[in-house]
């Protein structure tokens, strides 16, 4: 028996993942203004920095030079964690950035270094040390404090906060530019080899499983909310699975956490999964003849582009595969985000062009004017954006053809870089796994209807494919999709022209 009810968050009663750090003045506490204390903060994130970031050693001392103070990096974290404004933690982390990269004198000089060996006939070693030494010199100054950051108490686990802080405050355009998003991208390097699928302890979910354990993951569930304990018990019960990645330095805590049903075959509605009851209470084998992907959820943002779910949907098809050998479809049944906005994006330029129609053929504007008695353009734009239109029998028949159509070439020609721009569809197609399958009227949630129509696509992993697939994807942008999406792209190119 649970200790809390459907109704009551156990949030005041769990540790936080991230401990609170103590707190302390992050600088003079002064009573002469905003724009004084303001400058007082900046002096005192200046000489935090100063003191916190050690130095690059020579190269010849590289492996000679004692490793700074346990002090001075726990500095760090005591000063950062008193920041409880957003905007200050973006000011110091960017003037860490700005200030504290690589050296680019240095890299210069060591790269002429490199070049002018290269044009004279020396011994491989010669060159080969030249070379280190310009590695050396291009590494920033800061990524020797994440390292000994890395090995205080807690140290890993304020790095994944850090950079959680440091996206969020890039999305807000608290902090940008070139000398950011290098930082950003070293830290994620790092992070990535920390949390190797070595360093990673697959665990399964079940009703018996911790009660810390059962809220953490409910809290964390981004793709379909749990509502209350009898909904998180059906999604850890018969016919369903649920598995976590742990870290080794934080056993039983969840990063990143999958949901799977296991079906008689692919399903193609999300509301059979999350709201129909199994059909029994004690499993039946035979009746299992496919494991559904319906969620992934990360809880650590700090984690983002860190490739754990990949590595955890492969974990997990081998653990589904112990347990059952006959099992031979995988499939995910995923959401499209940002479907909804795309289209109302075109519908919007559209209409200003003074009602250019280029979506839709003249019999399914007809048909659509007559239902909805308004101009097609503005009356979908309105209707879209919420869930209005699904009340309409007539209405969701007439759109069925022209969304789905519009819907496959989303997510198969619409692209970023020469990847699919839908970054479901593209972590799926860099796993290996095939466009199989658009879905309509797959998600009637509010969340589903607004923000993607209703519509959902199964993304299926064929087991020997999956390299392949994953190779062509990556190497020549090529996505291997299904006779039916294929199809529904074909009647886009033929019906629209965009």
């Amino acid at each position: 028996m649970r200790v809390l009810g459907p109704g009551l968050s156990a949030r005041l009663l769990l540790p936080l993942w991230f401990p609170l750090q103590p707190r302390r003045p992050p600088g003079p506490q002064l009573s002469s203004g905003p724009v004084a204390a303001a400058g007082a903060l900046q002096r005192a994130m200046d000489e935090l920095l100063r003191r916190a970031v050690p130095p690059t050693p020579a190269y010849e001392l590289r492996e000679k030079t004692p490793a700074p103070a346990e002090g001075q990096c726990a500095d760090f974290v005591s000063f950062y964690g008193g920041l409880a404004e957003v905007a200050q933690r973006a000011e110091l982390l960017g003037r860490l950035a700005q200030g504290f990269g690589v050296d680019h004198g240095q890299v210069a000089e060591q790269s002429a270094g490199v070049l002018q060996l290269r044009q004279q006939p020396r011994e491989a070693a010669v060159l080969l040390q030249a070379e280190d030494r310009l590695r050396y010199a291009l590494v920033p100054r800061y990524r020797g404090l994440f390292h000994y950051i890395s090995k205080l108490d807690g140290g890993v686990r304020f790095l994944v906060q850090l950079r959680a802080d440091l996206l969020e405050a890039q999305a807000l355009k608290l902090v940008e530019g070139p000398h950011v998003r290098e930082m950003n991208g070293v830290l994620k390097g790092m992070l990535s080899e920390w949390f190797s699928s070595g360093f990673l302890s697959l665990e399964r979910v079940t009703w018996h499983s911790p009660c810390e354990v059962l809220q953490r993951i409910s809290e964390a569930e981004a793709v379909h909310p749990v509502k209350n304990w009898m909904d998180m018990k059906q999604r850890v019960g018969p016919y369903r699975r649920c598995y976590f990645f742990s870290h080794c330095s934080t056993p039983g805590e969840p990063l990143v956490v999958l949901h799977v049903a296991l079906t008689s075959d692919i399903s193609n509605n999300i509301q059979a999964i999350v709201k129909e009851c199994p059909p029994s209470e004690t499993e039946e084998r035979n009746r299992i003849a496919a494991a559904i992907f319906y969620s992934l959820s990360l809880t650590q943002q700090g984690l983002q582009g860190v490739e754990l779910g990949t590595f955890l949907i492969k974990r997990v098809v081998k653990e589904l595969q112990k347990e059952f050998p006959h099992l031979g479809a995988f499939s995910s049944l995923s959401p499209i985000p940002g479907f909804t906005k795309w289209l109302l994006g075109l519908l919007n330029s559209q209409t200003k062009e003074h009602g250019r129609n280029e979506l839709f053929t003249d019999s399914e504007c007809k048909e659509i004017t007559e239902i909805t008695g308004g101009p097609i353009q503005e009356t979908l734009k309105v209707m879209l954006s919420s869930s209005e239109w699904v009340k309409s029998e007539k209405l969701v028949r007439a759109l069925q053809a022209p969304l789905m159509r519009l819907c496959a070439w989303y997510l198969y020609g619409e692209k970023h870089r020469g990847f699919a721009l839908n970054p479901v569809a593209n972590f799926h197609l860099q796993n290996g796994a095939v466009m199989w399958r658009i879905n309509w009227m797959a998600d009637s949630s509010l969340r589903g209807l607004t923000g993607s129509c209703g519509l959902m696509v199964n993304y299926r992993y064929y087991l020997e494919e999956t390299g392949p697939n994953s190779i062509a994807y990556l190497g020549s942008k090529n996505i291997k999709a299904s006779e039916q999406v294929l199809s529904l792209v074909a009647q886009f190119q033929k019906n629209s022209k965009l």
